[in-house]
């Protein structure tokens, strides 16, 4: 893990830890302090293992494969060599919110996942762009941090309130308006845990996506299209665990104050340089403005490729690599 990371994931434990036990004395005192000490230790070290899975499980993703869903899978394989990464395990979220992510504490552990709303609003070429902003996340070595932060995070919230019904007994009850306030800024924790994520994670996996896909305005597209709608449609573990949203590639129903993502189309311009083009990028849906329609949604492409020899048009790979930047056009 890079040593900036490696910080981040230190402070961000630090940080619930102590936040833990702050909650622990206000219910039980110092002894309660003591045993919030000992389970944040053991949540630490159990999520540190099993984030991904338990994140997966959240989003009751199923994986799939080659055969199951060539294409999504063949594109992923595809990125995943051109990045120079171990090949990871592909997910499917069956939900209507346009979105994707990436979980895992380390490359050789990671998967990726991507929602059916997504598959079928983006042209292959779009996927391909996202896919590889998710894998750019693995490659810089974010998916760690992201995943204990949605994983912790939702747990301070429900200590919080176990504590407000069970917490202390008589002379050991705390005082009802620490309670109260225990109680009621907890749901606020995730917020700040978020926020604690650098929104500069999410440019970097912008430009390590345009890198390994090799098309910086297929993201930019992709981003423009589903901002929009992946504010207005409910996503279901998100409304369970709102740490959840900072996952995702673009954040759901949250402002742009307190969002750990930067303004969409502030990272469509970023792209659009990056592409070296003076085109006008497009813009997201929305009170923003109209993106032009998808040429060809991914549901819509017949799954006729197989594996890695899958290219982004959805037919047998014509060439030595069907993501490489330096074809023809």
């Amino acid at each position: 893990m890079p040593p900036v990371n490696g910080f981040k994931t230190t402070m961000l434990l630090a940080t619930l830890t102590a936040l833990f036990m702050v909650v622990g004395y206000t219910f039980g005192g110092s002894s309660g302090a003591v045993i919030a000490l000992v389970a944040a230790a053991g949540m630490n070290l159990f999520t540190y293992w099993n984030a991904d899975s338990i994140v997966l499980r959240m989003h009751n993703a199923r994986e799939v494969d080659a055969r199951s869903a060539p294409e999504f899978h063949g594109i992923v394989a595809e990125l995943a060599r051109r990045a120079g990464l171990p090949m990871p395990r592909v997910y499917i979220v069956d939900s209507a919110n346009p979105n994707a992510f990436a979980t895992g504490r380390n490359p050789e552990n990671a998967a990726v996942a991507a929602t059916t709303g997504l598959l079928d609003m983006l042209t292959p070429e779009e996927v391909a762009g996202v896919m590889a902003h998710e894998l750019g996340h693995v490659r810089n070595r974010d998916t760690l941090v992201m995943t204990m932060v949605a994983t912790i995070a939702g747990a301070i919230s429900m200590i919080a309130n176990f504590g407000m019904l069970f917490g202390g007994h008589g002379d050991n009850r705390p005082h009802p308006m620490a309670a109260i306030l225990t109680v009621f800024m907890a749901p606020f924790a995730a917020m700040i845990v978020q926020m604690a994520i650098s929104r500069t994670r999410e440019y970097g996996a912008d430009k390590a996506g345009a890198e390994i896909s090799g098309n910086p305005r297929a993201l930019a597209s992709a981003l423009a299209k589903i901002a929009g709608p992946a504010q207005q449609v409910p996503a279901a573990a998100v409304e369970r665990n709102p740490a959840a949203a900072q996952l995702y590639i673009v954040p759901t129903h949250v402002s742009e104050l307190f969002s750990t993502h930067p303004a969409t189309q502030k990272r469509i311009d970023a792209l659009v340089a990056l592409e070296g083009q003076g085109a006008s990028p497009p813009r997201p849906a929305g009170n923003l403005g109209a993106v032009p329609p998808a040429r060809r949604p991914m549901s819509s492409v017949p799954r006729t490729g197989t594996g890695p020899e899958a290219d982004l048009s959805g037919g047998p790979r014509r060439s030595s690599s069907a993501l490489d930047p330096n074809r023809r056009r």
